[in-house]
């Protein structure tokens, strides 16, 4: 891990002097710059400064423990993230379950007053039909006059159905030919 330009705002300066370490002069082990600064401190990384140049092994450690802490600090914010996603999921789910819930027994009230006898089946469809509908939310289907399939696009359908009278007749004289020929 190097300095990124944080040390620029610090006035990291080369020591000025006759020494390679001059006096007030110290210098980063993690950033490996010189910072006018009288603390034990680097603050652009927060580790101890050092008055002595150290060996190049124990630089190495400290890099690999800064990097090691960095990863595992990401680590652990990426796991908090993942764990406030699942909780907030949860929660929708759990909010479009009462939803659906209130909205089947809504349902069920509208079918007894409509009808005197409610039988399980009839509620299963419909808690069956309000589920899919709740879920895919897709376009209304409208039923075909001949054939009464539901259909989204009902013009492009009702153009080929083939309970149609005039491409029964159309069918008719094509199978005729067709046989003809």
């Amino acid at each position: 891990m190097t300095c990124k330009g944080i040390c620029v705002r610090y006035k990291a300066q080369k020591p000025v002097g006759t020494g390679r370490y001059a006096s007030g002069q110290r210098r980063c082990q993690i950033c490996e710059i010189f910072i006018k600064w009288e603390g034990l401190w680097c603050p652009c990384c927060g580790y101890r400064l050092r008055t002595k140049p150290r060996n190049l092994k124990y630089k190495a450690k400290l890099r690999a423990r800064v990097e090691a802490d960095s990863i595992e600090a990401e680590a652990k914010s990426i796991s908090d993230m993942e764990a406030e996603l699942a909780a907030e999921t949860k929660a929708a789910k759990a909010k479009a379950a009462r939803a659906a819930k209130s909205k089947l027994t809504k349902a069920a009230k509208v079918a007894k007053v409509s009808k005197a006898k409610v039988t399980k089946s009839t509620i299963s469809k419909v808690k069956s039909t309000k589920d899919k509908s709740e879920t895919t939310k897709t376009k209304e289907k409208i039923a075909c006059q001949y054939c009464e399939k539901p259909y989204v696009f009902i013009t492009k359908h009702e153009t080929k159905c083939t309970k149609k009278p005039q491409n029964d007749q159309d069918s008719s004289e094509n199978g005729s030919i067709a046989i003809k020929a």
